[in-house]
């Protein structure tokens, strides 16, 4: 009876605790496995949204300057929202190794309501415009009018020197 203990059941026992050890960390590892899997749809789903935002990049930093155009376009927004004392200026160009921006200053005044309709559509324009400053000032005689100075970067990508 010593000997069955001894040398069969004690080195079966321990090869029993080893399977079983194992067994649980195969489940740990398939019960992870099995969280990081639930996690996938609403991964694949931000991965497809930013996607789409990084597609409208190449459209919305044309490869020529048109400021001309966009300036224009400016102007037209500021007049649809009735925004006064209009001030465009373009400042100068700046270049870089793969984008080119040129600074733009802008003023004007009108109530608080209009300048934020100005800002919505100035955003839903087709071409890139990063706002870097805002001062929203209001008139001393309280009319309800605010000064507004803007500080908007416009992106293009510089044409490439074929030679």
């Amino acid at each position: 009876m010593a000997g069955f203990v001894l040398f069969r059941y004690l080195p079966l026992r321990k090869k029993m605790k080893a399977v079983e050890k194992t067994r649980a960390a195969q489940a740990f590892v398939i019960n992870k496995g099995m969280a990081k899997n639930e996690q996938l749809p609403s991964l694949r789903e931000e991965f497809e949204k930013l996607q789409s935002e990084v597609s409208n990049y190449e459209r919305q930093i044309p490869a020529d300057r048109e400021l001309g155009t966009f300036l224009h376009k400016i102007a037209d927004l500021m007049n649809s929202h009735n925004l006064k004392g209009q001030f465009i200026e373009p400042g100068e160009e700046v270049e870089g190794e793969e984008l080119n921006y040129i600074p733009v200053n802008m003023k004007c005044r009108g109530k608080l309501k209009q300048i934020f309709e100005f800002y919505k559509s100035l955003q839903s324009l087709e071409r890139l415009v990063r706002i870097e400053e805002v001062k929203l000032l209001n008139e001393n005689n309280f009319s309800g009018e605010i000064n507004m100075q803007t500080r908007a970067v416009v992106y293009y990508r510089p044409q490439s020197i074929e030679g």
